[in-house]
Formats: C-alpha cells, sequence, structure tokens
C-alpha cells in the first residue's frame, strides 16, 4: 500500500500527500510488540500497512479493539489534544506502520489549512466510526440488539 490509498489522505492535495509521504518513517514491530501503551506521551501518529494490532483500555485490557485494515490508523490521542495515548497498541501479528512525529505532522496541515480541514473532518469521521462500532460491541455483551447511539 502507498500512502497516497489511505482513506485519511485521499482527500487532500497532492502537494500535501507529498510532503505526508516525506514525513512518513516506515516501521516494522514483532508479534508481541506494542506501538504504544496507554498513559504514554501521544507523540507518534500511525497508519497501519501491514498486520493486525490491539487496542485495549484498562489494566487487563478489558475493553479491546482490533486494526487490522491496511490504511486503518493508530495513536489518535496525538492528533486530537490529549498529552497521552488513551489505549495500548499491542502487535498480534507482526506489523508494519508508517509513523508520522505528531508535531511535524501537525505543522504540515497548519501550513496547508484547507487540507488540514479535509484531515481533520476525515480523522473525525474515523474516530466516530469506531466509537459506534464500540457503543454496539458494548451493548452486545450486555445482550441488547437494539443498537441506541448518543452523540
Amino acid at each position: 500500500m502507498n500512502l497516497n490509498d489511505c482513506l485519511l489522505f485521499q482527500a487532500l492535495s497532492e502537494a500535501t500527500r507529498n510532503s505526508l509521504a516525506a514525513l512518513a518513517r516506515e516501521e516494522s514491530h514483532p508479534k508481541g510488540g506494542f506501538l504504544f501503551r496507554a498513559g504514554e506521551p501521544a507523540k507518534n501518529f500511525y497508519i497501519l500497512a501491514e498486520g493486525r494490532v490491539r487496542l485495549s483500555i484498562g489494566g487487563a485490557g478489558h475493553i479491546s479493539s482490533i486494526v487490522s485494515g491496511c490504511g486503518e490508523m493508530l495513536g489518535w490521542s496525538s492528533m486530537a489534544g490529549q498529552p497521552a495515548y488513551t489505549a495500548s497498541a499491542e502487535c498480534l501479528l507482526p506489523v508494519t506502520v508508517w509513523r508520522f512525529d505528531a508535531a511535524e505532522l501537525a505543522r504540515l496541515l497548519e501550513s496547508a489549512p484547507a487540507d488540514g480541514l479535509l484531515f481533520y473532518k476525515r480523522l473525525a469521521e474515523l474516530i466516530g466510526k469506531r466509537l459506534a462500532a464500540s457503543y454496539g460491541a458494548t451493548l452486545s455483551v450486555h445482550g441488547e440488539r437494539e443498537h441506541k447511539y448518543w452523540g
């Protein structure tokens, strides 16, 4: 996969996508490794290129979800004004990601306001979808079939 194929970046101008590609650092992580842990400073934003990652919240990972789609984002806390990651990201398989320094990414998006707006709109949409899926999973654990979303 090429970064230009990533849903988060598709609506951005070619110039901004080229600048994003220059910022991206491809990294490989082994099965059992962590991209980040809950509570650590949120300094990086990731796009999954290959593999499978479990996002978990809580000391024993009581609430979790799986990220396995090529182009999915991880570490959104870093782009949402959070000082620390809210979840831990454990590699369930060997993983390849594109890592962005969040401060550099924010500067790039600020230098291209129209693209910055598109990025943050798409980021909000993707976070919303993940939240809706989390609501659905929580309701199913409690035996509810009707999904009611508040927000």
